[in-house]
């Protein structure tokens, strides 16, 4: 049953594995991945475009992959900088999102939207109704695909192991907890249904927090910035 649930995590039907709750060895199974500013930008130097903004983009929304590849250009808000998560990709089907809670508003950094709208002047497929990241013939990209073919090889080649999606999620979340933002903006940011994912307290967090949280994530620990071509500047 772990081994169930734990495929659930994978394709992003459950957050969590149930099992892990049965009395059994204390032990975790597997650390959670989490990328440091340099690997992240060695993993960005081998992957070419539009595989470059995809990790930039789903990195600094903190976007499921399946909520990623189903965003839609009608979704960008580029005069209020803001982005509506409202489906998924998963199996080949477009769907609601996953909880209530992920069908939100995220605020849109200034210089990750300059890399949208690079992005966009290059793209096939424009109109509102098409997809963001859409494949040759306009339809969503499969996750899976994106990740054997382009991502993994990446990493491989930048010398770093384990990268899957739920890296950059697990990598996001860890340095929110690093900056010291409230618990209650991490789990907004985040989109956790249950404050229980994130943290064990909860109050709601106004958007200027949520605004500042979004921003300082990658422009303190994997900075994005708009400079020498729009690549990612790494603090120290």
């Amino acid at each position: 049953m772990h081994t169930l649930f734990q495929a659930g995590i994978r394709w992003e039907m459950v957050e969590h594995n149930p099992i892990d709750l049965v009395r059994q060895s204390g032990k975790r199974l597997k650390k959670p991945r989490v990328l440091t500013p340099a690997e992240f930008k060695a993993v960005l130097e081998m992957l070419a475009e539009p595989y470059k903004t995809i990790v930039i983009t789903i990195a600094s929304l903190r976007l499921r992959v399946s909520e990623l590849v189903a965003l839609k250009w009608g979704d960008l808000d580029f005069e209020n900088l803001t982005v509506q998560v409202a489906r998924g990709f998963v199996r080949g089907v477009i769907n609601s999102t996953k909880t209530d809670a992920s069908e939100d508003l995220l605020p849109l950094d200034p210089d990750l939207a300059e890399l949208l709208l690079a992005h966009r002047g290059r793209a096939a497929y424009v109109s509102d109704s098409d997809y963001v990241f859409a494949n040759e013939s306009g339809q969503p990209r499969w996750p899976e695909s994106l990740l054997t073919d382009h991502i993994k090889p990446a990493a491989a080649k930048a010398g770093v192991s384990r990268v899957g999606w739920r890296t950059f999620r697990h990598t996001y979340s860890s340095l929110l907890h690093a900056l010291g933002t409230k618990p209650a903006v991490q789990k907004e940011l985040l989109r956790h249904a249950n404050i229980h994912t994130t943290l064990n307290v909860y109050t709601r967090a106004i958007s200027e927090e949520k605004r500042k949280a979004a921003y300082e994530v990658p422009h303190k620990s994997y900075e994005i910035c708009t400079c020498r071509k729009a690549e990612i500047c790494v603090s120290y």
